[in-house]
């Protein structure tokens, strides 16, 4: 019988909810999630948003390209991410948007602050709101995370508080045969979960244990989840960062664009990252003994991926 990732219903009481998501995060590193109470028409007013501006002229949209900003905000041209240890790029481009720092901040150096495109009326005042709320359920998901690794549910608020997330609308445009390369090569996120709408067209497919690769489809309005590298390190790898790709399309669907909106949810730039003394034993002896600030780790990753020098 073929493994299946799980749909866990966000409106579960705390504990159950917190005992299923936090067993499929340790037997695949995803769920998918239902009931996260995202408002569905401000997240129509999102998908609106991102197709108007990826349908800029290039040169418009280049004009939002910060050089060697490492992709952190703005817009990053097509071709320009590869994954890790990848032959050929990406056949993507992207925006991101971040958490806006007041003036003088600790962390504002490390954390710079959104740009806006002027083309796209209301593009600031939706993404605004959607940065907020995947904000607030991916709390919720890491105080389910805590419980079930027997921390205090509020274990994550502080080392998120402040933290350097990242909103990210994706285009895959359409993708001509024989295409060079694929939509996102197989890779494992850097950050903490991400949280991914619109995985609901094919192409989402996570490396299972025994090498062979499952679809994530998860019902309309449901989002993915998943975990990242630095949740991986935190936990001494009981919580496993999951090899994922987004496979090109089948013949019947080339010629159509896709669209999907990650939020890849970080620890705030000085957090060290410390294996958890309840993931280490005998039988898993610390596998990371020195800590690392979570910005350290992040610089070294996206060096890696070619989005910084």
């Amino acid at each position: 019988m073929t493994a299946a990732v799980p749909t866990i219903s966000m409106s579960l009481p705390a504990d159950e909810f917190a005992r299923a998501f936090g067993a499929s995060f340790e037997r695949f590193g995803f769920a998918m999630i239902t009931d996260h109470g995202i408002d569905p028409a401000l997240i129509d007013e999102a998908w609106d948003k991102a197709k108007a501006f990826f349908a800029l002229p290039e040169e418009v949209k280049r004009a939002y390209h910060i050089s060697g900003g490492g992709g952190a905000r703005g817009y990053t041209p097509f071709g320009t991410e590869i994954a890790k240890g990848a032959k050929e790029v990406d056949l993507k481009e992207f925006w991101h948007v971040g958490r806006d720092l007041p003036p003088g901040h600790r962390l504002a150096a490390q954390q710079p602050n959104n740009v806006w495109p002027a083309e796209v009326t209301g593009f600031r005042t939706v993404y605004d709101k959607l940065f907020a709320e995947f904000d607030r359920v991916g709390a919720r998901l890491l105080s389910g995370i805590a419980r079930y690794l027997g921390l205090a549910p509020d274990f994550f608020d502080d080392t998120i508080a402040d933290g350097n997330s990242v909103m990210r609308l994706l285009h895959y445009p359409p993708v001509a045969a024989p295409a060079k390369g694929i939509r996102a090569e197989a890779h494992e996120d850097i950050n903490t979960i991400t949280l991914l709408l619109g995985a609901e067209e094919a192409g989402l497919e996570i490396l299972d244990k025994d090498g062979s690769w499952l679809p994530v489809n998860p019902p309309p309005g449901a989002m993915a989840v998943n975990v990242g590298d630095m949740l991986q390190r935190l936990t001494n790898n009981r919580l496993p960062s999951t090899t994922h790709r987004v496979r090109n399309p089948d013949a019947g669907r080339a010629g159509l664009a896709r669209y999907s909106m990650p939020f890849f949810l970080h620890f705030r730039s000085d957090y060290p990252i410390e294996t958890l003394a309840s993931c280490v034993d005998a039988a898993h002896p610390d596998l990371y003994p020195d800590p690392i600030t979570a910005d350290t780790y992040l610089q070294e990753r996206l060096r890696e991926i070619g989005l910084k020098a």
